[in-house]
């Protein structure tokens, strides 16, 4: 068996299990992504009280200078 009819089979066995958006959700944990979060929360700025109305009206351009 090839490794892209395994690959098929496998999502197969998953959206019949879980359907498509379990499947899709399920997929998404094994995303790696990048940087460290634990050192880079602490270098964002604390949005301001003046950052949250923008966004509440909608003006969000540059809201996460």
């Amino acid at each position: 068996m090839k490794l892209t009819e395994i690959r098929q089979q496998g999502y197969q066995a998953l959206i019949e299990s879980l359907g498509v958006v379990g499947m899709l959700r399920f997929i998404q944990q094994f995303e790696v992504g990048y940087g460290d979060y634990t050192t880079e929360k602490y270098q964002l700025e604390e949005p301001t009280i003046e950052d949250f109305q923008q966004f509440v009206r909608g003006d969000n351009k540059e809201v996460n200078k």
